[in-house]
């Protein structure tokens, strides 16, 4: 187990460089003169060119980049080209707010057992119901999902405000309300894929020769279908969720922009019309860390729960 989890912790230190360089690269390709954003269009020549060399946007691009990867490996992404802040506490405070989001959003969750009950109850008006509902889940663009709450809990009824957010310390009552709109956005989302997988599961769990035998031999069908059909079904769930959660992190964005929600994700659009480099380039570490990490977990967690895993 020690020697399965070594390797599984080594493999994310390429992935991660990989997209070290992507992200930088491509920002770079990107039209566009943070120079000329910040001084505007009237800006003659040599102000712009002074600013580019404060900027250190004048060095070629390797040399920015063996700077930047430099001071990124000490814990140092620079400082922001807009408001001269460094990148690391400007990730910290927008991590707290995207940390709760996705937190409320995992607690309306109920896709696990609403896709039991659908693998168990195929034929019922109830499972039913569930895959059409997760099936509008999963076709709903979020951003459209979430104008919709807007106007049905916000305007037309007014539970909820719209967009916006409050600290939670400042406002504890204040911020859940807030919280309430982009979380349900988000959850619904992951709620229909995990309904999905899960379902898609179960039912090959079920048809295995143990799950039958054991039903033939008079055990409960509650206690069969955890008992050995979840059991079977849990390491392919766990590892498909692990994949939705890149989707999490990628709807973070979306959502977080239409309910004007300071998170990382807002950060990022903010920063990318502004041209902000190092804060997209370090956001975009971020997040890419944070996903290996939740991968790494999902192998640690199918390898403790199946011993074939650690033998591949």
């Amino acid at each position: 187990m020690f020697s399965y989890i070594a390797r599984r912790t080594l493999l994310p230190v390429p992935v991660l460089g990989l997209v070290a360089v992507l992200a930088f690269v491509l920002m770079h390709l990107v039209p566009g003169d943070p120079a000329l954003a910040l001084l505007g269009t009237e800006a003659d020549s040599a102000a712009l060119a002074r600013l580019r060399q404060v900027l250190a946007l004048d060095r070629p691009i390797w040399v920015q980049f063996s700077a930047w990867i430099g001071q990124a490996v000490k814990g140092d992404f620079g400082r922001s080209i807009g408001t001269g802040r460094p990148v690391l506490s400007m990730l910290a405070v927008a991590a707290g707010p995207t940390a709760s989001l996705t937190a409320a959003a995992l607690a309306v969750v109920v896709g696990v057992p609403a896709g039991v009950f659908a693998a168990t109850r195929r034929i019922s008006a109830g499972a039913a119901v569930v895959t059409t509902l997760a099936l509008f889940g999963l076709s709903v663009p979020g951003f459209w999902l979430g104008l919709l709450l807007i106007m049905a809990l916000a305007v037309w009824i007014p539970l909820f405000p719209a967009s916006g957010h409050v600290g939670l310390a400042d406002d504890p009552v204040g911020h859940l309300r807030h919280l309430v709109l982009p979380a349900l956005t988000l959850g619904i989302a992951l709620a229909a894929s995990t309904v999905r997988v899960t379902r898609t599961a179960m039912l090959q769990a079920l048809r295995a020769p143990h799950v039958r035998t054991a039903l033939a031999k008079g055990l409960p069908v509650r206690r069969a279908v955890w008992r050995h059909g979840f059991a079977t079904a849990r390491v392919a769930i766990l590892a498909q969720m692990a994949v939705q959660a890149g989707k999490v992190l990628g709807g973070v964005v979306v959502i977080e922009t239409v309910f004007a929600w300071p998170g990382l994700g807002k950060l990022v659009v903010d920063a990318v019309f502004a041209r902000d480099y190092p804060v997209i380039q370090g956001a975009v570490l971020l997040i890419a860390a944070v996903f290996v990490l939740i991968n790494l977990a999902a192998d640690v967690g199918q390898a403790l729960l199946d011993p074939r895993v650690r033998r591949s």
